[in-house]
């Protein structure tokens, strides 16, 4: 079932679209959502809607049974890439969990400007994107999954989360149908040159 609504203010959540996340994939292989991510970042721009920029930088101390090896990175891992057009206005996480909301300002951040619903994109959908997406859920945002503006190095997560974890804590949609919600619901503001940057 597609998005059916956009709060009045509703943020923009972008997830790990930093260097070292891209080159995991091929930087081509997430190419769709690198595209798709910018068409949501102009049109929440144009309105004025908040937008957060995700960053990763760690990770949870406890022991898994598949642990990563974050020593021998490369220095700019966490760089965002530069097709995200960082504005001032943006506002920058950076977190050392899979969700964004854990020992962050971001919860704050967004009820501070009275923010009742988020859309959520990024990599990857299993890890990043869907902890994300739980963790609004659970403090009380209404949360929208623009499905074809994520992607995960396992098809068969990416798969998982939208068809059988999504239907349970947001609406789904896609980066047309959100796109057009925000322009039948939120009016553009005067002088948002950055929109088509």
């Amino acid at each position: 079932m597609p998005v059916t609504a956009i709060d009045p203010v509703t943020a923009l959540i972008v997830i790990d679209l930093q260097k070292g996340i891209m080159a995991m994939g091929g930087h081509q292989g997430f190419a769709p959502v690198v595209e798709k991510t910018r068409l949501l970042l102009q049109i929440f721009r144009s309105r004025h809607l908040p937008v957060i920029l995700v960053n990763v930088d760690g990770k949870p101390s406890g022991r898994t049974e598949q642990s990563r090896n974050l020593k021998d990175l490369p220095a700019d891992w966490t760089e965002l890439i530069l097709e995200l057009n960082q504005q001032p206005s943006d506002h920058l996480v950076t977190k050392r969990t899979a969700g964004a909301f854990s020992n962050t300002d971001l919860e704050r951040y967004l009820k501070e400007r009275e923010v009742t619903q988020v859309v959520i994109v990024g990599i990857a959908t299993s890890m990043g994107v869907e902890s994300t997406g739980r963790q609004a859920y659970e403090l009380g945002f209404n949360v929208t999954m623009a499905t074809d503006a994520m992607a995960d190095l396992l098809p068969e997560c990416h798969t998982n989360s939208i068809s059988r974890i999504f239907p349970r804590i947001a609406e789904t949609g896609t980066t047309a149908e959100i796109i057009a919600l925000v322009e039948s619901s939120i009016k553009p503001h005067a002088g948002a040159t950055h929109a088509n940057s």
